[in-house]
């Protein structure tokens, strides 16, 4: 049943149709609201049933107060679900399991269904083996679909069985660009009721889409599952930062350059868990691209959502990418009608404002392996010294930088560049007294019978990637622009980097062969390697050959040079240990000198066919330039034509043998998909919650351990505990593929948990990678016994002995993988503590039944004396029963704390005592399902 306490029931005529609205203006109190919240509002309003959704939770919106820290508990009913593939097959692996066992529960399987709309788009499985050649593009597709034929059959079989799921093909873009350009449309209708558009994404880069003014998030995969099963999301009412923009962009400066300062901005500001919210006059002057790019790295800063509201801005680009005029003309009368509409000069209610002039805006980079830590470009060579240099003090860097270049920098600018150096090399001064000072380790290699040297510093990948940066035609011309300006003068790329293009969509290519530049795109390297994430993602492919035997006999400190959102340790590449975000144009240019020790401002890039030196400034493109070809190769047709058959895919995925039925045929021989062991023995009510006693540490972790260090991500090494399952089990070396396409079989990926090369186990001093000590009675060195995470995880669940993870501030930053909670959950841990949570990993670890408990404030492992070679008993869990206590006592060893409890809603509580939400959602299923045993 539908209830209407707020009588807020009306309609809106739009040319020859009227709709069905929900009038947020008879609501007191909406006017004064921000963006965001509004439409949280409607979305309450359009669903309030007086049961999950309630008059109490209509009002805790509009009297929203904005001086505390959270509001009470609310649900959110997203209109759509969108996944990518890396999420996706996860979540239908756990779909076609919830049907089994509901069947062996006695229950109805099909049942077992989204009841939201779900768009999964396949764009997280190509690697970019082949590249700086013609056919790249058709090499690696083709190897795509050899390594992922059992995923992708699962998909078409899932896209047949259910209703309402729809896949989006390979080859085809990235999903948030995908959704931006197509699946998007700001405001829905069902039903004949108009509302507007809002998403929730198994990806944590979900809010690009808030460009357009739609509310959304990232979630884990674990999370987007129960949406897709109709389960809303309960949330508290957030805080909400209003961002003020003034000015305009200098030229030079880039919608990337514009991301990394607002990410560095925020960062700094602290805006975890909270919305974020664009106005002022500055706002008409960013164009939707840009807002897509600021929009995208909001897990970066650790946003829920960073939204911007609808504008003619919004019009031009639905217009422009192919919507019809009926569409576009239905979103301009609904916001303006329901209060949506930006007005420059209203000024909402918020929690706190902030302002950025983006006139001063200035060329950027990030790294070498936090997105936020953002170096200005006229000292990135200085501050790359310094980090070589083991220097990690601001002061260091700054009077680094002050005695090279005799400048005064900015402590800011200092502080931006304070990191830990990412090389255990010792500090050995250069012997030349140049301006730059840092260890040279100079390896001299043949490479196409031309000898050159590979150094500490010097760029290996450098990668237009990414949909942070790809939906953007203006960075993306300015890079093609820049490529056939450095062709022109005779420039060419250093041969010892990996060059590779992966756009968002094939619009982007679309307008490069439009616009003539694909040539000289390729003449640099920059061939097509696919549409899809891949360098981002880990799916960078193997380094050249030589320089990957010199850089690890060599132990040498390389870099890589991505248009990309993510630059953590490992992530990119296993032999690139500095990483850094920059934008297309300036991908392009240090493939050119092939290293970060040029300053791009200053020094040049090399010399053109004419003998004079060419520098940055001699061939970057002008804003001029870059709209000329925009405004002539960039036209809504592209679009149209592009997405015309979008659903269809090409001959190998029409051609794929599909099998049929309501539940799917497991293949016991499969090393792609199997069966997930989480609903094995399930009952029909949940077991008694009870304490965590002679717990076992398996990891002692530090700060900022994020969810690419938890969840297995990258390339499957042949001598890892992964490497070995697949390999006894036939699989060659050359396929072992990787995590990401392997993340349907769980024998994998538990694996690969905790197993990223660059994690720190504090419990096994002097190890990187999975390890840890095994206190079990199956290990077999007694306490000094150091093995993998995996195999000590076998040893104690044979045991039955429960596990427990120490770990410090923000822990589980990152992407929301739904296995950096899952992996842990099949490898017995059942609590972790920490200093502190990023959102969607809290969420995905009570996802699977894993209690989030908090040190008290200001302590932490090392604060009382904890090494991790305690047993643990968490006490107080019982009282979960009834409520969530706000702490449980932990003792760990001979010391005793109170753990304070990050269960922090009714609904997270039901999840837990559950043993997962995937377990509560299934049980209200069964109590549904006209066959359950208890009608």
């Amino acid at each position: 049943m539908i209830s209407n306490s707020f009588d807020a029931r009306g309609e809106l005529t739009v040319g020859d149709s009227t709709y069905v609205i929900h009038r947020l203006d008879r609501v007191h109190g909406s006017a004064n609201l921000p963006y965001s919240l509004k439409v949280l509002l409607e979305n309450l309003l359009r669903n309030e049933d007086g049961r999950v959704v309630t008059a109490e939770q209509i009002d805790a919106v509009a009297n929203w107060d904005p001086t505390v820290a959270h509001g009470s508990e609310v649900v959110f009913t997203p209109a759509r679900v969108l996944m990518q593939d890396y999420t996706g097959i996860p979540c239908v692996v756990d779909l076609v399991a919830m049907r089994d066992a509901m069947a062996q529960l006695g229950g109805d399987p099909l049942r077992v269904n989204p009841l939201v709309p779900t768009d999964l788009v396949i764009d997280h499985s190509v690697i970019a083996d082949v590249f700086a050649q013609r056919d790249s593009f058709k090499i690696n597709a083709e190897r795509e679909f050899r390594r992922n034929g059992e995923r992708y059959q699962l998909l078409r079989w899932a896209q047949q069985a259910f209703t309402d799921f729809s896949v989006v093909p390979p080859d085809t873009g990235i999903c948030h660009q995908v959704n931006l350009e197509y699946l998007a449309s700001v405001v829905m209708v069902r039903d004949g009721v108009a509302y507007p558009d809002t998403v929730l994404g198994a990806d944590s880069h979900t809010p690009m889409v808030n460009s357009l003014g739609i509310l959304g998030w990232g979630v884990g995969g674990i999370e987007a599952e129960a949406a897709m099963l109709g389960q809303p999301m309960g949330i508290l009412v957030p805080p909400v930062l209003g961002l003020k923009l003034t000015g305009e962009l200098p030229a030079g400066s880039t919608a990337t350059d514009l991301v990394l300062t607002v990410a560095e901005l925020l960062r700094h500001t602290g805006v975890v868990g909270k919305f974020v919210e664009f106005y002022g006059p500055g706002v008409a002057n960013v164009p939707l691209a840009n807002r897509a790019t600021i929009g995208n790295m909001t897990p970066e800063y650790g946003a829920t959502c960073t939204i911007f509201p609808i504008d003619q801005v919004t019009l031009d680009y639905l217009r422009l990418t192919g919507r019809s005029e009926q569409q576009i003309e239905l979103v301009e009368a609904y916001a303006r009608e329901q209060g949506l509409w930006h007005d420059p000069s209203h000024e909402p209610t918020y929690s706190q404002t902030i302002e950025l002039d983006l006139s001063t805006v200035e060329p950027s980079v990030a790294g070498p392996k936090r997105p936020h830590d953002r170096i200005p470009l006229r000292i990135a060579p200085h501050a790359v010294a310094a980090l070589l240099s083991g220097r990690s003090q601001a002061e260091a860097v700054a009077a680094d930088l002050d005695e090279a270049s005799g400048e005064s920098f900015p402590a800011s600018d200092a502080v931006a560049i304070e990191r830990d150096s990412p090389t255990d090399q010792p500090h050995r001064p250069c012997t030349c007294h140049g301006e730059h000072d840092w260890p040279r380790n100079p390896v001299p290699t043949t490479l196409h019978d031309t000898e050159v040297t590979i150094d500490n510093g010097d760029v290996v990948i450098a990668a237009i990637t990414s949909c942070t940066n790809t939906s953007n035609p203006s960075v993306m011309i300015g890079a093609g622009l820049l490529a056939k300006k450095a062709v022109e003068r005779g420039l060419s790329r250093k041969p010892w980097v990996k060059t590779t293009l992966a756009p968002g969509s094939r619009v982007v290519t679309d307008y490069y062969e439009r616009a003539g530049l694909t040539p000289y795109l390729d003449k640099l390297g920059f061939n097509l390697v696919g549409y899809g994430c891949t360098t981002c993602i880990g799916n960078s492919g193997p380094l050249i050959p030589e320089v990957s035997k010199a850089v690890t006999d060599h132990d040498l400190t390389v870099c890589s040079v991505l248009s990309g959102n993510r630059n953590f340790e490992g992530r990119i590449h296993s032999e690139t240990k500095m990483n850094f975000l920059a934008s297309p144009p300036l991908v392009v240019a240090y493939s050119l000198v092939g290293t970060m020790h040029v300053n791009l401002l200053n020094d040049p890039l090399g010399t053109g066919s004419d003998g004079r030196p060419v520098y940055l400034r001699d061939i970057w493109p002008s804003t001029k330039e870059i709209a000329e070809v925009m405004d002539t190769c960039l036209q809504a047709d592209m679009y149209t034509k592009g997405y015309a058959d979008v659903f269809v895919g090409d001959e190998r995925w029409q051609g794929m043998d599909v099998p049929e039925g309501e539940s799917f045929d497991w293949d016991d021989a499969s090393t792609y998909v199997r069966r997930p062991p989480y609903f094995d023995s399930m009952s029909i009510e949940p077991e008694p919650l009870v304490d965590i006693t002679g717990a076992r540490v398996l990891a002692l972790l530090g700060d900022s351990v994020t969810t690419d260090h938890i969840s297995p991500a990258g390339a499957i090494k042949r001598d890892s505990p992964a490497g070995a399952y697949l390999t006894h089990r036939g699989v060659q070396a050359q396929d072992l593929s990787s995590y990401g396409s392997r993340r349907g079989n769980h024998e994998v990926m538990i694996r690969g948990t905790f197993a990223n090369v660059h994690l720190r186990n504090q419990l096994a001093p002097g190890t990187e990678g999975g390890f840890t000590r095994d206190f079990s009675d199956g290990a077999t060195g007694g306490e000094l016994s150091v093995t993998t995470i995996f195999e000590a995880s076998e040893h104690y669940l044979a045991a039955g002995t429960p596990l427990v993870v120490l770990a410090g501030k923000d822990y589980g930053a990152g992407s929301s993988r739904d296995w950096g909670a899952k992996g842990p959950s099949l490898l017995g841990v059942r609590a972790v503590i920490a200093e502190s949570y990023e959102r969607i990993h809290r969420s995905n670890l009570i996802g699977m039944g894993v209690l989030p408990l908090e040190f008290p404030v200001g302590e932490n492992a090392a604060s009382l004396g904890l090494n991790g070679q305690e047993v643990v008993d968490i006490t107080g869990v019982t009282a979960l029963q009834g409520a969530t206590p706000e702490r449980v006592n932990v003792r760990a060893g001979d010391v005793q704390f109170d753990a304070v409890v990050r269960i922090d809603t009714p609904r997270e509580f039901e999840y837990y005592r559950n043993g997962g939400i995937l377990h509560y959602v299934l049980r209200q299923l069964f109590d549904a399902s006209p066959n359950s045993s208890r009608h």
